[in-house]
This record gives structure tokens, C-alpha cells and sequence, in this order.
């Protein structure tokens, strides 16, 4: 059975400084992650002891366990690969041109993606994704990994709200972080994740 891995990132721990510290970086990456892909196989080998026992009992918190360890690992594999050392400034082209469409300007967006980062209750994820049926772009807040979601959406930017993220570093002053994210943001990489979804 195939099983998940741990990205490797593609930047040292220290390179995102002084927006995010290399300890953080390393604890978020090295153990949070690496929590989330051992959650995800452990829950994947019991789903399977289950179907071959045929044991169905427990089920319902094996699949409520896989999807918060499986959102995780993928949130957080997004999350990697949406910051760089050489991001910030904002998008150009086609995702340039949605933005304004569906939020009316870059800055708009800029503040409801902030607000819902800032404001989620709890832990959790703020979520700029591509939505199919109505084909757009919205926010959305993400509870925990797995809540609060639009059926079908497709993550394209995401802003990390755990507090392990930024408690460190930040304390209880979560905006600030929020705001040193966007120096940051690789829009190459959301770009291309906005086009992929858009032609799927």
C-alpha cells in the first residue's frame, strides 16, 4: 500500500527569516508535519485491519482521524510551496485579473483573506481557493484541517493559523503574523496552482 511522505522544503529552515524564524520552521516542518503523514499511515493501516477483519465498528473515527491527519498533510505540503524568501508584492496576468474580478481588487482580497486568517476560531486555515460550479475564486476559513469547506474547492493559497505556527514568535498577536505572510507569498506558485485548477 502506497503510503505519505514528508516533502522536503524547498528553502533552508533559516530562509524565511526574519517573517518566520528557522526554530519555528523547523518544529513546524520537522515534527507538526511529520505528525500529520504518521497520523495519515497509521489510520490507513487500521482502515485496512478493519476491511480485513471486517470490523466496521470503529469507523467513523478512523475516517474522521484520516481526514484530519490526510488535510493536514496536504495543507501543509500547499502551504510550503505558496512561501518563498523571494515572494511578497503581488500577483500579475490571469490570477491578477481574477482577483479584481471576484473581489473587486487585489487590496479587497487582501483583507478578507487577512481577517478570515486572523479570525478563525480556534485552529485552523485561511483559504484562498478556486471553486468549480460557479467557476471562481473565494475565502474560506478552515476549522482545525477539515471543516468549513466548500464541497469540490481546490486550496490555492494557504495562510497557516495553527498557533504552532507562529505562537513562538508572534505570541497571541496573530495578525502580525498574518500580515508578515504576505512578504512571503510565492505567486508563481499560486499562479500555477489557479490554472491547474481552473483547466481541470
Amino acid at each position: 500500500m502506497s503510503t505519505y511522505a514528508l516533502p522536503d522544503l524547498p528553502y533552508d529552515y533559516a530562509a524565511l527569516e526574519p517573517a518566520i524564524t528557522g526554530e519555528i520552521l523547523e518544529l513546524h516542518h520537522g515534527k507538526h508535519h511529520a505528525a500529520y503523514v504518521k497520523g495519515a499511515n497509521d489510520t490507513l493501516e487500521k482502515l485496512a485491519e478493519a476491511r480485513d477483519k471486517e470490523q466496521y465498528g470503529g469507523l467513523v473515527g478512523l475516517e474522521k482521524t484520516l481526514a484530519f491527519n490526510l488535510s493536514g498533510h496536504v495543507l501543509h505540503s500547499i502551504f510550503w510551496d505558496n512561501l518563498s524568501p523571494d515572494g511578497g508584492d503581488r500577483p500579475d496576468g490571469e490570477l491578477a485579473d481574477a482577483i479584481d474580478e471576484h473581489f473587486g481588487s487585489f487590496e479587497a482580497f487582501q483583507k478578507q483573506l487577512s481577517t478570515a486568517t486572523s479570525t478563525v476560531q480556534g485552529s485552523g486555515w485561511g483559504v484562498l481557493a478556486w471553486e468549480p460550479v460557479g467557476g471562481r475564486l473565494v475565502v474560506e476559513q478552515v476549522y482545525d484541517h477539515h471543516g468549513n469547506v466548500g464541497m469540490g474547492t481546490t486550496p490555492l493559497l494557504v495562510f497557516d493559523a495553527w498557533e504552532h505556527a507562529y505562537y513562538l514568535q508572534y505570541r497571541n498577536v496573530r495578525p502580525d503574523y498574518v500580515e508578515k505572510l504576505w512578504s512571503l507569498v510565492n505567486w508563481a506558485d499560486v499562479a500555477a496552482r489557479y490554472t491547474a485548477a481552473k483547466n481541470a
